[in-house]
């Protein structure tokens, strides 16, 4: 009997785990400069629940953090919150240091790798550096996310300020930080290539 009741608690426990989706990413995603509660991973999760989708939004963004800090705290992450789902939002702060493009490529593709060794599903965001940091660079840099998503066939937000990018009324006074009102706009182009990751919704339950 004790058995029994074991491992009901332990497919239980399986259960809730599979339904995370785990948002990993920097500042642009830990909802830096922005009223409690605004930034497009909150607003993710309120998106699942009208839709009746059944996920759970962990969010372990870091601001600042780097495809190198994101390496070396991605088995953590993992182990701690065993998602069913891995938003990887990183590489901006790379790019704005101007840091060796194969040095980002290869980090990202670790990140990757140990995501699938734990039987997570994958989505890269892609980021764009602005035309100042030179056409060479930002060209190098824009393409790491496409090859990354084509030759590791995950799922790819090309562009996380897709729509908005020169739009400075978007963004908060450093001109780096999306603003509140951009928010639903980054979550719109995540959902895009998210959507077709999540399992069917929850079937509504009649009271």
């Amino acid at each position: 009997m004790l058995r029994i009741v074991l491992l009901i608690l332990l497919s239980c426990g399986a259960a809730q785990a599979a339904t995370t989706i785990l948002v990993y990413g920097d500042s642009l995603s830990a909802g830096y400069g922005l009223p409690q509660g605004s930034g497009w991973v909150h607003l993710l999760q309120q998106r699942l629940e009208r839709e009746k989708y059944d996920y759970r939004v962990v969010n372990v963004s870091v601001s600042g953090e780097t495809t190198s800090g994101g390496r070396n705290r991605i088995h953590a992450a993992l182990t701690q919150h065993n998602p069913a789902i891995v938003v990887v939002e990183l590489g901006a702060n790379d790019g704005l240091r101007g840091a060796n493009t194969d040095t980002i490529r290869q980090n990202l593709t670790a990140i990757i790798a140990a995501c699938r060794a734990r039987n997570a599903l994958v989505l890269l965001v892609g980021m764009q550096l602005p035309p100042n940091y030179g056409n060479d660079y930002a060209e190098k840099f824009r393409s790491i996310y496409s090859t990354i998503a084509k030759t590791q066939r995950v799922a790819l937000t090309p562009f996380l300020f897709q729509g908005f990018a020169v739009d400075r009324a978007s963004f908060q006074p450093d001109g780096i930080h999306p603003n509140a009102a951009a928010q639903p706009h980054m979550l719109d182009n995540v959902w895009i290539a998210l959507r077709p990751t999540l399992r069917r919704p929850a079937k509504s339950i009649t009271r």
